[in-house]
């Protein structure tokens, strides 16, 4: 049997995002995206469950630096799921007793302009999850230590899991939210899923040198091979200062011959190339198609260069 880590404590997004692939089967909530990430590198989790990327906020920088750096993982799958907020609080406090509302940063960033016109001047406490806020609320009820804020912003099955009253629901600023989450394991063979058509392939890319121009040719790679790019962000590459790394996710899969030819050239033309997985799509869209060559060019391309070395070496 699997075992299971995801971005905890119980109740999270995160979780929920893990529930709609592995169902009720065991798994261990862990305090941070670092935590989980790093279960799973050294082998306590087999696959691990964390955010990657948010409508509103945009990437993660933890689950991003933590997929650049250390010992490679790769993404065997990814869900998406709608973010909806409630305000909920202690069972007996009322929406005016609300002076301090606590969650995590990439939440309170999707609920700001309801707080400033429902509860304007309320204080905020920044939480490692949503679910933190929500279980330190319980744990105050059940005569633990004071949470230190009266409001929990948090998902509502996590209310429901620890007994809160909810004051508010759809609390979220944006309707339409969403999240994605990823399902990380270690390399090996058959942790990469089969092509589906449908695909999409993650990268690390470093830049050989700093130059003008260094980024272009690198994204060139893609271009030239009609390859759509669905995210591209830069990352600090920590070994020194103005130096960058790029997180990239592509249309395609490390089969398609497309794909293949421009993780060669970016092997070329960059420092260091790191694969993070080819995995189908959870966002229900479809790779973009351009004007540019098919898949059956690339194969006849293939095979007339064949052809023309198996001539040249007769």
């Amino acid at each position: 049997m699997l075992r299971y880590a995801f971005f905890g404590p119980v109740g999270t997004f995160t979780e929920a995002a893990l529930r709609t692939v592995v169902g009720d089967a065991p798994a261990e909530p862990l305090p941070s995206v670092d935590a989980t990430i790093e279960a799973v590198r050294r082998g306590h989790a087999d696959v691990g469950c964390v955010p990657i990327e948010n409508s509103v906020e945009g990437g993660v920088p933890a689950t991003l630096d933590g997929l650049a750096v250390g010992d490679p993982l790769v993404v065997v799958a990814e869900v998406v799921i709608p973010v909806t907020f409630v305000l909920a609080a202690r069972p007996g406090v009322g929406l005016g007793d609300i002076t301090r509302v606590s969650t995590h940063s990439h939440a309170h960033a999707q609920v700001r302009r309801w707080l400033n016109e429902r509860l304007p001047g309320v204080g905020y406490v920044p939480a490692t999850s949503t679910a933190a806020s929500a279980q330190a609320l319980a744990d105050e009820a059940a005569g633990g230590e004071p949470a230190g804020f009266e409001g929990a912003v948090c998902a509502p099955f996590a209310a429901a899991r620890h007994g809160l009253d909810v004051l508010a629901e759809g609390i979220e600023d944006r309707e339409g939210a969403r999240t994605r989450f990823v399902l990380l394991s270690r390399p090996g063979a058959g942790t990469t899923p089969a092509p589906t058509g449908d695909d999409k392939t993650s990268l690390v890319v470093f830049l050989r040198e700093e130059r003008p121009g260094a980024l272009v040719e690198a994204l060139e790679q893609f271009v030239t091979r009609g390859i759509n790019l669905t995210r591209i962000e830069s990352r600090p590459a920590g070994d020194a200062l103005g130096r960058y790394c790029f997180s990239i996710d592509c249309d395609g899969h490390v089969a398609d011959a497309r794909v293949g030819e421009a993780l060669m050239g970016l092997h070329r033309v960059c420092e260091r190339v790191r694969f993070v997985g080819s995995y189908p799509r959870a966002d229900g869209g479809r790779a973009a198609s351009g004007s540019g060559p098919s898949e059956g060019d690339f194969a006849r391309a293939r095979s007339w260069l064949d052809r023309l070395r198996a001539g040249a070496a007769s």
